[in-house]
């Protein structure tokens, strides 16, 4: 199986994960609305650039916010995805991306390089990134509640990833 099949599958089901499911009352966001966990103003702020209200992705999902760049070309349009999810979603979405970068590395595969996660000391109880390949995220535990961000557009991974530790910290402000 190549890398990019097993990159796709295992983010696919990593975001599956984080979807669904009610956030637990201790250590939650102040509201299961992801939107409400980050204001566009701190997200203008940290992207450096004016970005929209943010708004759900799927629309009926509330657990999956959204915030982008205004008026800028869709290639390389910054923008700001949260997804709050539970700890235990958060669990098994590191053990699967530790799963396919053993899988990845046992066929000697050339991407298995990506796959994966890093840990983030000073985040919440437990951080770490992970990547695809193009866009790094940010996953972070704290008590029985978790939460990605991740940053895209036309940046470094190291800004992307300052930026989505900055991000962090203002969610885990509302904790």
């Amino acid at each position: 199986m190549s890398s990019k099949l097993i990159i796709t599958v295992f983010l696919g089901i990593f975001s599956t994960l984080g979807a669904g499911g009610s956030v637990p009352a201790v250590a939650a966001p102040v509201s299961d609305d992801a939107c409400s966990s980050l204001t566009q103003a701190q997200v203008s702020g940290v992207l450096g650039v004016s970005v929209g209200a943010g708004s759900h992705q799927p629309l009926e999902n509330l657990k999956t916010c959204i915030w982008s760049s205004a008026n800028a070309p869709l290639i390389g349009r910054k923008s700001v995805t949260l997804n709050l999810k539970t700890a235990e979603a958060y669990e098994g979405g590191k053990k699967l991306l530790e799963q396919a970068k053993a899988l990845a590395e046992a066929e000697k595969d050339e991407d298995a390089q990506v796959l994966g996660t890093t840990p983030v000391s000073g985040i919440g109880d437990n951080a770490f990134y992970s990547t695809d390949g193009v866009h790094t995220t940010l996953s972070v535990k704290k008590g029985n509640a978790a939460f990605d961000v991740t940053v895209a557009g036309d940046l470094p991974g190291e800004k992307a990833k300052a930026m989505e530790k900055t991000l962090a910290q203002d969610v885990l402000a509302k904790m």
